[in-house]
């Protein structure tokens, strides 16, 4: 397994076309913009190594039988998919912002059921491929991009209605080599942190779109592809440095991945026009992904924290309605761990021999993640007042003309330091850039709220349901 200074030093080799800003970066790994997210998933390698954290972090690979990082790890009973959940407070409780490896993560297992199944029925080779793929991730210890959301164009019309065809990835030339692809996937979450790129479908397709059908892997460094940086709330702050950034040690990144006609070798291809199996790839993998949505439990963590602390600061944490507010925001925060490791411990083995979620349990989980972080951000914006937005910049602190009156005037029961530190995290977290992985991600990230709600209206049993009343009042029928 690498070290944060070996992962650290591996993307360094990476010769990555990243623009932000309108130019080209010269070194990704140490641009202020971008380095505070690199260093969240260097965290995930770190706690890899650290004694008290290795039932969760570390795994054995059923293929080689070596210990692994989890999040290249196949899960092979309930016991992963739940730890995997506690894996996931863990890590958002450490960095207090996403640390992006669980897309990939979720992309390798969804990969490993939907191979097999295609295999069953069609007769081909994509299962041995993607096991000899996965071997190399593990071996390597990388982390990888899941890349689902196309850009979608007019999302009335399917993929081959779309006045520009490249607006879902697509195959364009098919080779003795391989295939060669173009389009383009947004919204990918620590894509230039990244060593590979596993491209899948984003929908269920019919055979008019097969050729939208594919799914693969690829370096994140190959030719041909070209990284575009998001802008997020704040970003400035990361290169002004200080405390003004809220947190000081981790961030995040979203990114357009741009592929401009880029091969890919038949052994990296683990779909291809195998419509029929689009749905359940992007099914299971938006299941997976659903439940990965316990890391906002621990960045719920971290702003309840940061409440509780502000509310001592301000000298109100013993009022008694600053204290229920507190208690409704672990409560929010709590029941969403429930459905976390619910829809683990529910979770079941696939043909594949991989353990998949429950799925009703994981959309469930999803749709109340959409919801409840919000009105903790609320609630911790009520404790913390208005100076959350007024307070002046950490250099008027520091002038030497009007430092003092700040330092006076701001002062609560502690040092004026410190009250300012804790309202620029929770400014970070519910406004700044941390608000992207904590809000904004919460209610789009792994689907939007209306895609859970449809799973949910097609997984739940309501003929069962209907027997049950049936039953207890007398209905026959």
């Amino acid at each position: 397994m690498m070290t944060a200074d070996q992962y650290e030093e591996s993307l360094r080799k990476l010769n990555l076309a990243v623009y932000l800003f309108g130019k080209r970066l010269e070194s990704v790994v140490d641009d202020p913009v971008i380095r505070p997210s690199m260093k969240a998933v260097a965290r995930t390698y770190e706690l890899a190594h650290c004694k008290e954290h290795e039932d969760v972090m570390v795994a054995t690979s059923h293929i080689t039988g070596k210990r692994i990082n989890r999040f290249t790890h196949i899960h092979q009973n309930v016991e992963d998919l739940v730890k995997k959940s506690k894996m996931g407070r863990l890590l958002g409780r450490e960095t207090g912002c996403c640390f992006q490896r669980c897309v990939g993560m979720d992309a390798l297992n969804a990969l490993s059921i939907v191979t097999y199944d295609i295999d069953k029925k069609h007769g081909t080779d994509y299962n041995e491929r993607f096991l000899k793929y996965l071997k190399y991730v593990q071996e390597k210890d990388l982390t990888c991009d899941g890349a689902m959301t196309d850009p979608k164009g007019d999302r009335g019309l399917p993929p081959h209605r779309q006045t520009d065809p490249d607006m879902y990835v697509h195959v364009v030339e098919e080779t003795s080599d391989g295939i060669i692809v173009r389009g383009a996937k947004a919204h990918q979450t620590g894509a230039v942190n990244s060593h590979e790129i596993i491209v899948m479908p984003t929908m269920s397709l019919q055979e008019e779109d097969k050729e939208y059908a594919v799914s693969f892997a690829v370096p994140s460094d190959t030719d041909d592809i070209t990284y575009v940086i998001g802008r997020q709330s704040c970003d400035m702050r990361k290169i002004e440095g200080g405390r003004d950034q809220g947190n000081l040690l981790y961030g995040g990144h979203e990114a357009l991945i741009i592929f401009d006609d880029v091969f890919v070798p038949w052994d990296r291809v683990f779909m291809y026009k195998e419509y029929d199996f689009s749905g359940e790839l992007v099914e299971k993998f938006a299941s997976y992904h659903r439940q990965s949505y316990a890391c906002k439990v621990g960045v719920g963590d971290v702003l309840i924290g940061a409440a509780h602390k502000i509310a001592e600061y301000n000298g109100v944490e013993k009022a008694s309605h600053i204290r229920d507010k507190i208690v409704e925001m672990n409560q929010l925060n709590d029941t969403l761990y429930c459905g976390c490791i619910a829809c683990a411990a529910e979770g079941c083995r696939e043909p594949s021999g991989t353990y998949s979620v429950n799925s009703l349990l994981a959309n469930v989980h999803k749709q109340n993640v959409t919801r409840f972080p919000y009105e903790i951000a609320r609630l911790a914006q009520d404790i913390a007042g208005g100076l959350l937005v007024t307070m002046p910049s950490e250099k008027d602190f520091e002038s030497p003309e009007i430092g003092k009156w700040l330092e006076k005037y701001y002062k609560g029961v502690s040092e004026t330091k410190n009250r300012m530190r804790i309202l620029r995290l929770i400014e970070n977290l519910t406004l700044g850039s941390a608000a992207v992985g904590y809000l904004t991600e919460s209610m789009h990230g792994a689907g939007s709220p209306q895609a859970q709600r449809i799973m949910i209206s097609r997984l739940v049993p309501m003929k069962e349901k209907e027997e049950a009343a049936e039953k207890l009042c007398g209905i026959e029928e």
